[in-house]
């Protein structure tokens, strides 16, 4: 569980290199990584980029080019992500019915359990597990965040006029 959670966590590192939010998310079946990917939002202009929305397509197509039904497929995922789920990544987990989700550090601000309980909304909920080297996790959300976004939209906080 560690181990995997340690590549969750390399992923994140390139994500914070590509100047991305450092996340980083592994999903695996049984014991095999099945998908694996990080934020690229920047990258792609595409805000739903998470890098879970990216291991959620990788298993898409796999299901898809091998006539796996993905609905069975997808009950036996294991997800590990380096920070909380957002509200919107936590509902397509779910809406996919994946078994588990465990994740680093806690997202107080678009957590899909912390903000939101979207587990309030759906019939199957996955277990939730958190804290797994989530001080590591942390780390690197905290030195994304030291610095400026450079694809972030200007602000629409007005200044204050010196009249």
């Amino acid at each position: 569980m560690v181990d995997i959670m340690k590549k969750a966590l390399e992923l994140a590192s390139e994500a914070l290199a590509a100047q991305e939010v450092p996340v980083g998310c592994v999903f695996t079946f049984g014991s095999d990584i099945i998908a694996q990917s990080r934020n690229t939002v920047n990258a792609t202009r595409n805000p739903t980029r998470h890098a879970e929305i990216n291991c959620i397509d990788t298993v898409l197509e796999y299901c898809k080019l091998n006539s796996i039904d993905f609905k069975a497929y997808f009950k036996n995922v294991t997800v590990y992500v380096t920070v909380e789920p957002c509200i919107m990544c936590a509902a397509a987990l779910n809406n996919l019915n994946v078994k588990e989700v465990i994740y680093g550090c806690a997202n107080d601000r678009f957590g899909g359990k912390t903000v939101l309980d979207v587990n309030d909304f759906y019939e199957h909920n996955y277990m939730l597990t958190g804290n797994l080297l989530a001080d590591d996790a942390m780390a690197l959300l905290k030195q994304f965040y030291k610095g400026t976004n450079p694809n972030a939209p200007d602000s629409k906080v007005k200044k204050q006029s010196l009249t």
